[in-house]
């Protein structure tokens, strides 16, 4: 992991590889250059994929803006891609210390709880970085994930003082409403920027939207 990466909160953006390569980055360098904070390459690869490639280019754009770069599930590409900053898990993982010593460098570690606080409790046990609740919304993109209530958050807010993120539908408008349920740090977001004709645009809305005053929502 390159030095002094953090995730704090903000946007973090999830990629999906199977894209066309050269879309992909395009969006993303527009997305990077509006102020995420974080990118998670989503575990969804067409077979036969270059993984190491995908993961170098991806890396090659978010060094150029110190944003890091985390694998979903896959943590084995840590091992051979030294580029990669971190592991993102959609479920505990039986062999986190395993992982751990076969990485043998620091790394940022992340989290999906979707439904079952075991995963929040787990994460702060272990110093992870970050938990991401999914879904928060019906998405397309959530996949598999059961919709959380937002009191779950709050619950969770109660465990824990480590960054929490909502993802799965969320966009600019249900933010404003999000929030004055729940408090959460960030949002993860997938097809809500990399489906929009103007990532950079649609970057600064999810901004302004966490940034707007909670007086004002």
């Amino acid at each position: 992991m390159r030095d002094n990466l953090q995730i704090t909160g903000g946007v973090y953006l999830v990629v999906d590889p199977a894209m066309d390569r050269a879309l992909l980055l395009s969006k993303l360098a527009l997305a990077l250059k509006a102020g995420i904070d974080a990118v998670q390459l989503w575990n969804n690869w067409l077979p036969e994929a270059d993984k190491r490639s995908c993961v170098a280019a991806v890396s090659s754009l978010c060094r150029a803006y110190s944003v890091p770069l985390l694998i979903d599930n896959d943590w084995e590409l840590l091992l051979g891609s030294p580029e990669l900053d971190g592991v993102h898990f959609d479920a505990i993982p039986p062999n986190y210390a395993e992982i751990q010593n076969r990485v043998a460098r620091p790394l940022l570690a992340g989290i999906t709880c979707s439904g079952d606080l075991e995963a929040v409790r787990w994460a702060d046990k272990n110093g992870l970085d970050y938990v991401s609740f999914c879904a928060m919304f019906p998405s397309t993109s959530a996949g598999n994930c059961a919709v959380v209530m937002p009191s779950l958050v709050r619950e969770a807010r109660e465990i824990t003082t480590i960054p929490l993120f909502v993802s799965g539908g969320i966009t600019p408008e249900n933010i404003l409403t999000l929030r004055k349920l729940t408090p959460f740090d960030g949002v993860a977001v997938i097809s809500g920027i990399m489906g929009a004709d103007d990532p950079f645009s649609k970057v600064k809305l999810y901004q302004d939207a966490l940034n707007l005053p909670t007086h004002h929502l």
